[in-house]
């Protein structure tokens, strides 16, 4: 195998600018259109041909010109609506955004900045490996109208088999130079709601001639708090909050109209989906018991990300052998945030690995989505190492997945769909 430490540390340089320049240029979820031009410049510069996805992406392909496995490498390429602050935890950032009110406030930066060297690198040795790597990078993984549903249909429909998938996100609570590869569910699945009441409003003095949304929603809150101890169990995990709760302005005017919205998050998929199917058909039920409906404006469910067993075993082996065996870090925990990347491995074997970039020195370790976040650079460079050593060990070794089962992508696709109730 390629020496892929010692490779990764001679690209740090290629790292660290690709980074910043993405940190200093970000762009919202659906509106990501020069940073994949960019992204495709570097491509071509590389002599690796691209395909922009309409929705979805870019596809780049590195192909070894000899027969063998495919593996897929996704890096998600969106950025947050927040203020960027000057400083971190301690001090002043070596890059800031130059998009006032946006901000790479979750690591998509790094993520980028690893792929495309690890497209470089691998460009540039076609001699030794076999076989062919595809990398995608997909708009929307906040927000809207997700780009990994049409990235899947592209591969889908071109029929591009996929052999293994890679995937990795940065964790705030990592240590720069260690990597997290965790058996199971690494990142929790989710369902997304917004929910309407439709009632019959009314005056105060007379609450019996009105059908109130906002009774039927403490009703179906209470409702809601009891599912999880009656349906969920105790070794697993499932939360959920109420993001925003509106109804009325009036405190002796009874509102036709609450809405509400949500998450739920879930280590099981069937847990997750037992929810899903609460909420959907016990709300009507409530709502109708107070004279009003029930309109879900948004429904929206994201698999939970389950890395597959053989890919964690062969991945954790990988990273000991190329980078050593201080950079695994075997107890990471896994993360109660959730991935699109999880829809990507529920299509093909795989593993989404933790790359570490919290360090006290830098004063990077401020949690994802907010104004204070960053990364250590250097936890980039084992980032890429890590994902050399997956991708090369899969090629050559070919390992079978027994335990891998794929899901049904139309039916995935769906249920990611916001418009759809």
């Amino acid at each position: 195998m390629l020496a892929v430490k010692e490779l990764a540390l001679q690209e740090k340089e290629t790292i660290i600018a690709l980074r910043r320049h993405f940190h200093e240029y970000p762009e919202l979820s659906q509106q990501e259109f020069a940073t994949m031009d960019y992204i495709e410049e570097q491509f071509h510069a590389w002599n690796i041909p691209t395909v922009r996805v309409p929705k979805g992406g870019v596809v780049a392909t590195v192909d070894s010109g000899k027969p063998g496995w495919t593996v897929l490498v996704r890096a998600d390429i969106d950025a947050l609506a927040i203020d960027e602050k000057e400083t971190n935890l301690t001090t002043k950032k070596v890059v800031l955004s130059k998009a006032k009110g946006v901000m790479h406030a979750c690591g998509h930066d790094g993520h980028m900045a690893m792929a495309l060297t690890e497209a470089k690198i691998l460009a540039a040795r076609k001699n030794a490996w076999d076989g062919k790597v595809i990398f995608i990078f997909e708009e929307a993984e906040e927000f809207g109208e997700r780009g990994v549903s049409p990235l899947l249909q592209y591969l889908h429909d071109e029929k591009i088999h996929i052999d293994m998938c890679y995937g990795t996100h940065v964790m705030w609570r990592l240590p720069a130079g260690k990597v997290g590869i965790v058996y199971g569910t690494a990142m929790a699945g989710a369902f997304f709601f917004n929910v309407t009441i439709h009632g019959c409003g009314g005056h105060g003095s007379r609450p019996d001639m009105a059908s109130s949304p906002i009774e039927a929603f403490v009703s179906i809150a209470n409702e809601v708090r009891a599912f999880r101890m009656r349906a969920v169990a105790p070794e697993e995990s499932l939360t959920y909050s109420f993001g925003s709760v509106n109804a009325g302005s009036k405190p002796n005017i009874i509102p036709s109209e609450l809405s509400f919205s949500g998450t739920m998050r879930c280590t099981r998929n069937e847990d997750g989906l037992a929810f899903r199917t609460f909420m959907k058909t016990t709300l009507p039920r409530i709502a109708e018991e107070y004279g009003c409906t029930v309109e879900f404006t948004e429904d929206q469910y994201m698999p939970a990300a389950v890395n597959t067993k053989e890919c964690v075993d062969l991945a954790r082996r990988a990273v000991v052998t190329a980078l050593g065996k201080d950079a695994l870090d075997e107890d990471c925990p896994m993360w109660m945030a959730s991935e699109t990347f999880a829809l990507i491995e529920s299509t093909y074997p795989g593993v989404l690995v933790f790359t570490g970039i919290q360090d006290e020195h830098v004063g990077s370790g401020a949690p994802h989505h907010t104004p204070e976040f960053d990364l250590a650079e250097d936890g980039l460079v084992s980032g890429v190492g890590t994902a050399l050593a997956y991708i090369l060990t899969v090629l050559e070794e070919k390992p079978a997945t027994p335990s891998f089962k794929a899901a049904d992508l139309k039916t995935m696709i769906d249920m990611l769909d916001p418009t759809k109730s």
